[in-house]
């Protein structure tokens, strides 16, 4: 691709995904780099800024770095938190710890007047989260903010063009954080913003059909919209040389597998084996309450299934598949994430070696809310494209404990319900994941002039700016009321409804 390009070196922040997030928001193509990798990247990548992401590691116990040419190269860098520290460490400035240290939000003072700032207030609120403290700067560089904890909070070398600050503009709890990000692409890296879906829309086909050729490609569809929006742009690419394949786990919501069969082959008529696969999968969870070994077995069977079935295309040479940015860098980061196993029929490092074919993976380097963008792009609708994600492993693991056939029906009726209301109320695109879980406890209560012993469901819904950190939707009342309701009077077996008020943390990027 030719386009301006951001360097983002990882020293294992666990929000250094939401840096490339604010950066592609504002139109700048960026890519993630672990800092084992950093020299390497700096020439395959030929960024036109770099962006240095905080760390869990010390500067002051020789953490992690990189080459200190990198300061040499005439880019402008930005230093977060950790990379903060490091630019000082490297550049001559001092790193101490056993100072005062600031975890939490913030209040920033700006001091002086700079094009990191520009547009922003003279007191910002900003979230902190670092141990160890800047002492010293390097020369040539200045201060141009400060907080309480934090006596060198935002410095700079204007004339090289370093920019750091010891908070992270990148978190949502930091008010102006995007703004200063955008400052640093445009006023600083003078940057223009050539990003977008409708370019990337027009690269991806041109690369489908350069890698491809006359050969054909099965892709396999899962129900969600990643695998979905792989399929409709692969099927822009090359036509009839595209199969795909839907395994009906029987895990999947209510109607699922008839909405996807409608949408596939009634209204883009592409080619579409519809596998019905519920005994197979329902049998083999038979008895089994291991929430880990379930995954595993639906990942199993899902290849084995799909294999099957491929063997049966002539010619089949290419296997398409949503794999997302976020499994691509949890896969090579030196530091291990949850993308170095297989997430379902996603295998990020590869395909099982009995597998002869050849990986397709148009979706690789976008975000979740970019396959979005580019579903829009391509034609889909907004209530397709704006879907809650669903895990691969569909309602197994929404079962704690054994999955049976009357427990998943219960489910399926249960979350049918909740998410009906909840579009009713108008609020599903206000929440950003909403799901119903049927616990492994049984309740007395009474219903009527009869005691009854009956499971329990507890509702869950999260509010999100970009799916890695969440917070519990706080629903009005009635709508809860009324979903309760239609649920204990609708759905045999349930009489006790709870929602359920937990978040999830920053960093967490495995939804479920």
């Amino acid at each position: 691709m030719h386009h301006e390009k951001v360097l983002i070196i990882d020293f294992g922040s666990q929000v250094t995904q939401l840096i490339a997030r604010r950066v592609r928001e504002c139109g700048v193509y960026c890519e993630i780099h672990p800092f084992t990798k950093a020299a390497e990247a700096l020439k395959t990548v030929q960024p036109n800024a770099v962006i240095l992401s905080g760390s869990p590691h010390s500067v002051v116990e020789a953490g992690p770095t990189v080459d200190k040419a990198l300061f040499d190269m005439g880019l402008p860098v930005f230093g977060i938190c950790y990379g903060e520290q490091l630019m000082c460490d490297l550049l001559g400035g001092k790193v101490e710890s056993g100072h005062h240290r600031e975890f939490g939000r913030a209040e920033i003072e700006i001091t002086k007047s700079s094009p990191i700032f520009k547009g922003l207030d003279a007191k910002e609120t900003v979230w902190m989260s670092h141990g160890d403290r800047v002492t010293a700067i390097p020369e040539g560089f200045e201060v141009i903010a400060t907080s309480e904890g934090a006596p060198f909070a935002a410095i700079a070398n204007e004339d090289k063009r370093f920019y750091a600050v010891q908070f992270h503009p990148e978190v949502v709890h930091t008010k102006r954080g995007t703004d200063m990000i955008r400052n640093f692409l445009f006023e600083i890296a003078g940057l223009k913003g050539d990003w977008t879906m409708a370019a990337f829309r027009q690269e991806m086909i041109e690369k489908i059909r350069k890698q491809v050729g006359s050969g054909k490609v099965i892709c396999g569809l899962s129900g969600g919209v990643d695998s979905s929006v792989a399929a409709v742009l692969i099927h822009e690419a090359i036509g009839e040389q595209l199969t795909c394949v839907f395994v009906d786990t029987g895990l999947l919501r209510k109607n699922e597998g008839e909405q996807v069969v409608t949408l596939f082959r009634d209204h883009y008529n592409i080619p579409l084996i519809h596998v019905q696969a519920q005994d197979k999968f329902l049998g083999a969870l038979k008895g089994e309450f291991d929430p880990e070994k379930k995954r595993k077995t639906i990942g199993r069977l899902f290849i084995e299934v799909f294999d099957e079935e491929a063997a049966k295309i002539d010619g089949a040479e290419f296997l398409a598949q949503g794999t997302l940015y976020p499994d691509v860098v949890e896969s090579v980061s030196p530091h291990g994430g949850p993308s170095t196993v297989i997430k379902s029929h996603h295998n990020v490092g590869g395909l099982p070696d009995y597998m002869k074919l050849k990986l397709v993976e148009p979706l690789r380097e976008l975000f979740k809310d970019e396959v979005r963008a580019l579903g829009k792009e391509l034609g889909l609708t907004d209530a397709f494209v704006g879907r809650h994600p669903f895990p691969g492993p569909g309602l197994a693991i929404r079962i704690p404990g054994e999955v049976t056939p009357e427990k998943v029906k219960t489910l399926q009726d249960a979350d049918a319900i909740y998410l009906d209301e909840i579009r009713k109320a108008g609020l599903y695109d206000q929440i950003w994941q909403a799901f119903a879980v049927l616990l492994p406890v049984k309740t007395v209560g009474v219903m009527g002039d009869a005691r009854t012993y009956e499971d329990v469901l507890a509702l869950r819904a999260v509010t999100s700016s970009d799916g890695m950190t969440a917070d519990f939707y706080e629903f009005p009342w009635p709508v809860l009321g009324r979903c309760a309701t239609r649920i204990v009077n609708e759905v045999r077996g349930v009489n006790r409804v709870v929602y359920d008020v937990t978040s999830k943390p920053p960093g967490t990027i495995e939804w479920e």
